[in-house]
């Protein structure tokens, strides 16, 4: 069975050539549109993607609703704005079949300064540190790839439908005793206009989201 990999979109059509075009074998995408308005569920399905609707709008929805339509026993989550090359995905995958890890996260290293601007970098170093307050080890990034067992992110029971998901997942998931554990991946300077660190809108209602989790 081939491993789901779960694509939260909004107006993502000028990055999802590039980004399906690098899926591996073995690997299907399940592009979850997120209310986008530039047809990237058409440019989606003619690159062979899966297309599901996710209401209402929010990074978190987008996922859940991915990962209700996924059926692998593996899934990995990724954005869809040609960020992170979806070549890598394989590099997460083989702790969760060695046993190694319930969770693994992919840890950007960009490979241009513009990649992930400074006020990224200070955000997430921010979010490290609390985690490691936490008792959360081993992790120096909450980035949005990752791979996990279906049935394990299920049983999290995640609510947060907002940017404060991926923060969500590993907060619950160590909580529950979960193996967690990072592997480097590529980061790139995003096609298109980013919807969080990209704006000050974007990056506010971030931090908003992620500190309910933590609070949570």
């Amino acid at each position: 069975m081939p491993i789901d990999v779960v694509l939260p979109c909004l107006n993502e059509a000028a990055a999802l050539p590039w980004v399906l075009s690098r899926m591996p074998a073995g690997f299907r995408p399940i592009v979850v549109d997120n209310g986008s308005a530039d047809g990237s569920a058409e440019v989606a399905r003619r690159h062979g993607a899966t297309v599901v609707t996710a209401t209402p709008r929010g990074y978190g929805a987008a996922c859940h609703a991915g990962l209700l339509a996924s059926a692998s026993p593996v899934v990995c989550v990724m954005d869809a704005d040609a960020t992170l090359d979806p070549a890598e995905l394989p590099l997460l995958i083989e702790p969760l079949r060695s046993g190694v890890a319930d969770m693994v996260v992919g840890r950007r290293r960009p490979t241009t300064w513009s990649a992930l601007p400074l006020q990224a970098r200070l955000g997430n170093a921010a979010l490290v540190h609390a985690l490691r307050r936490r008792g959360v080890r081993g992790l120096h990034d909450v980035g949005p790839m990752r791979a996990a067992n279906r049935a394990q992110l299920l049983a999290l029971d995640l609510r947060d439908r907002g940017f404060g998901y991926p923060l969500e997942s590993v907060v619950k998931a160590a909580a529950a005793g979960y193996v967690l554990i990072e592997r480097d991946v590529s980061y790139r300077p995003r096609i298109g206009r980013s919807k969080v660190t990209g704006t000050l809108r974007g990056t506010l209602r971030t931090i908003r989201d992620m500190r309910q989790v933590l609070a949570a």
